[in-house]
């Protein structure tokens, strides 16, 4: 084994999203994988194991944590202007070709990703949550690798975050068990899923099932988690109007008031033949989410490119309730309500009752704080 993976199994403790089965074999449920695994086995994520019958996973440490901009999450309908600190740990259940996260996420995986050993930081909740308050943030995300894998850890944070009044929230590829969002609703606010293509083929070519993730969606929203969802357009791989258009019926047939960001790609990882997603693309990508009935879509990526599609509208009389370029807000003009000062129609989201205090201007360049 690599050194890395010997220092990140000194990182661990036992887990608990897990069934205990004869001969010291255990299955666990942290993901839609639910991993049969025998003494001395990895599970599909590489970082969840068994140690002679006991299921470890990953615990106390970080490897990436910053505070900045919620808008980057991204999270367009939970207190807009809020920072949030963001934690990460490595490693991931999926494998795609395209992560823009995969020095973190594919840790023990591929060896190229080594790397990542050196941003291992020992940490406890109590001082992720301290850095959270010092750095004014109402917000704590865990993302960066995949969440789900790590749930044990983030549980530990959040319940320190929601005795401190603060929102915890994931980013994640939505490969979830009802197990484990049980496990994590008391603790959880917010759920960003990652809709990657309506191909099962597609999915499995990353290492899912279209099916798990679909059925995440509904669970989440079922659950009443604030939830949104992101599809990076990619050419050739899920850019064509039948499929974005199958994306946009599904989720409005979930509800019509889930945001959907459609992203632009760039070339990354594995993936470096397809051009970067063109701007006619991504608008068409949004136009399409505006016919399947969806009152709230974004286009991210290409800040200043994309027309109205970074701002969030009223659904009914179309007024402009936030204004943005990029993460910066430029306007903010719902009520303390959350709803549109012309129609007062109620706006789907988490809002600010204090809406004069909402942060117009950005916050500048992200603050590293580990």
């Amino acid at each position: 084994m690599s050194s890395i993976g010997d220092h990140l199994d000194e990182l661990t403790r036992t887990g608990e999203l897990v069934e205990k089965l004869p001969n010291q074999d255990v299955r666990c449920f942290a993901c839609a994988h639910r991993c049969l695994i025998h003494p001395g086995r990895r599970g599909v994520c590489q970082v969840r194991f068994n140690r002679s019958g006991e299921l470890r996973v990953p615990w106390g440490y970080v490897a990436g944590l910053q505070a900045d901009p919620i808008e980057k999450k991204p999270l367009a309908h939970f207190l807009p202007g809020e920072e949030a600190l963001t934690f990460g740990m490595l490693g991931c259940d999926f494998h795609c070709e395209f992560c823009q996260n995969w020095l973190s996420s594919q840790a023990l995986r591929d060896p190229a990703s080594d790397q990542s050993l050196h941003y291992i930081r020992r940490a406890s909740p109590e001082q992720i949550v301290a850095y959270a308050r010092s750095n004014g943030c109402r917000v704590i995300v865990s993302s960066y690798n995949e969440p789900l894998i790590t749930s044990e850890w983030a549980v530990d944070i959040f319940k320190l975050a929601k005795a401190a009044g603060l929102k915890c929230a994931y980013v994640s590829n939505g490969n979830a068990t009802p197990e484990g969002l049980a496990y994590l609703r008391p603790y959880l606010d917010a759920y960003k899923v990652d809709l990657k293509t309506m191909q099962d083929q597609q999915y499995r070519r990353c290492g899912g099932v279209l099916q798990n993730v679909l059925d995440t969606i509904r669970r989440v929203h079922e659950l009443g988690l604030w939830l949104e969802i992101v599809t990076l357009v990619i050419p050739g791989f899920n850019d064509s109007a039948a499929e974005l258009m199958e994306a946009a019926r599904f989720i409005a047939s979930v509800s019509p008031s889930i945001p959907w960001h459609v992203t632009a790609f760039h070339p990354d990882y594995k993936m470096t033949e397809p051009p970067p997603t063109s701007i006619k693309t991504l608008l068409q990508a949004a136009e399409i989410g505006e016919e399947a009935g969806l009152h709230y879509v974004y286009a991210g990526n290409l800040p200043g490119r994309v027309k109205n599609y970074e701002d969030t509208r009223c659904p009914k009389c179309q007024a402009a309730l936030i204004e943005r370029s990029g993460y910066t807000i430029r306007a903010y003009h719902l009520t303390a309500q959350g709803t549109c000062p012309k129609c007062q129609t109620p706006i789907a989201g988490v809002w600010t009752d204090r809406p004069q205090e909402v942060n117009v201007g950005g916050w500048g360049a992200p603050r590293r704080v580990r």
